[in-house]
């Protein structure tokens, strides 16, 4: 299985939304949003889209260890017991990694797509019969 149809797979995080669906906890509705993830099922695996991919997971893993140790020193600070501290922390490194990852992955994504548009117009361009 090629590295994009795994990147495709954190797709079904967004079944977590039912929960909040079925039940009174309407924060848990934000999981909806891994749907985009599915679309990694559908795109052909290249080089450079597994580059892009591997540089979106090491930011937002940098990023989320990064924030996890800020906000767990931070609720340390202000009075706040060790293990709700260490709680508190995790969820906003799980939540600051997953945020860069994806942002990482639609700015790269984006990039990618207007390069393509950019070639093909330069192609399209430079096979055009020339007219004097």
């Amino acid at each position: 299985m090629s590295k994009t149809k795994w990147y495709g797979c954190l797709g079904f995080l967004s079944l977590l939304g039912l929960v909040g669906v079925l039940t009174p906890q309407r924060e848990v509705l934000s999981f909806f949003a891994f749907a985009v993830d599915f679309e990694y099922f559908f795109l052909p695996s290249d080089e450079m889209v597994e580059q892009y991919m591997n540089r979106s997971a090491a930011r937002g893993f940098v990023a989320g260890m990064l924030v996890m140790a800020a906000v767990t020193v931070g609720s340390l600070l202000i009075g706040q017991q060790s293990s709700p501290a260490l709680l508190t922390g995790c969820a906003a490194g799980w939540a600051a990694a997953v945020m860069v990852q994806a942002l990482s992955a639609a700015y790269y994504g984006f990039r990618e797509k207007q390069g393509a548009k950019e070639r093909s117009a330069t192609a399209s361009k430079s096979t055009a019969p020339a007219t004097t």
